[in-house]
């Protein structure tokens, strides 16, 4: 038995479409067919995450960069950023005058208590609730799952607490702290199951998915992946849209 965790975007979807490629879905039921357990592993929100699943047909998640693991459509666990660094992060950067919003919960909404953040870079780049409140401090929240700091590029060397978290930029105009324990996230999930790490098998195409491409288990790149990926892998497939994960699964015999 092998425990198979797939990427979303680029991977199981074709990148320029955003469509999930059908022989992938075909190839995961047949995985399941053959007793193989099947997840998504995704650095995206958990709410982000269950309509992907769901067309995919997919019960089992490794969701929020790691700290989110569903198994059979329950949700085991879905923990927040470790609360006290994300506020030494959050004070340092109001203090050099950046905006700060937070997510307080796994959903669309955050929280700003000036509008900082929006008069520097406008709204975020997705479907957002805005929650403000400038009578109430961040430490007031009762957790924090996410934090957008609308600090440029060349301005991150004045955040000297920048590196307390994990974050990544996801678009120029802010910078995104998230979980990034992917492989933590599956290490997890195959101990919670009983399995072995050595019969995990990953796939996955972006440069956020490099956390997960270790050497205790066995790593799969589309061949529309990021560069430095494809180097660290253990097998290069094709493209998501040229059957890469069916080809994949039927060289190695598991379809």
């Amino acid at each position: 038995m092998k425990y198979f965790f797939f990427d979303i975007d680029g991977t199981l979807t074709d990148i320029h479409t955003g469509i999930l490629v059908p022989s992938a879905l075909e190839t995961l039921r047949k995985l399941e067919e053959n007793g193989h357990f099947v997840a998504i592993a995704t650095g995206r929100a958990y709410y982000k995450t269950i309509k992907a699943a769901a067309d995919a047909g997919i019960h089992n998640l490794v969701s929020n960069g790691g700290a989110a693991l569903v198994i059979n459509d329950q949700i085991v666990r879905n923990s927040p950023l470790d609360k006290e660094k994300a506020l030494e992060i959050i004070r340092e950067a109001k203090e050099k005058g950046f905006g700060v919003l937070a997510a307080f919960e796994d959903s669309i909404r955050v929280f700003m208590n000036d509008r900082l953040f929006l008069e520097q870079v406008g709204e975020r780049k997705e479907p957002t609730e805005y929650i403000f409140d400038p009578s109430k401090d961040f430490a007031d929240l009762p957790a924090i799952y996410k934090i957008y700091i609308s600090v440029p590029p060349e301005k991150e060397h004045e955040l000297t607490k920048k590196d307390l978290l994990g974050h990544i930029r996801f678009v120029p105009e802010y910078l995104c702290y998230q979980h990034d324990d992917k492989d933590k996230g599956i290490r997890d999930m195959v101990e919670y199951l009983g399995g072995d790490p050595k019969d995990v098998v990953v796939f996955g195409d972006g440069e956020n998915d490099m956390v997960m491409f270790g050497k205790e288990w066995f790593s799969i790149a589309m061949g529309n992946g990021w560069p430095a990926l494809l180097e660290i892998a253990d097998y290069v497939t094709d493209a998501a849209e040229d059957d890469g994960i069916r080809n994949a699964c039927k060289h190695f015999g598991w379809i």
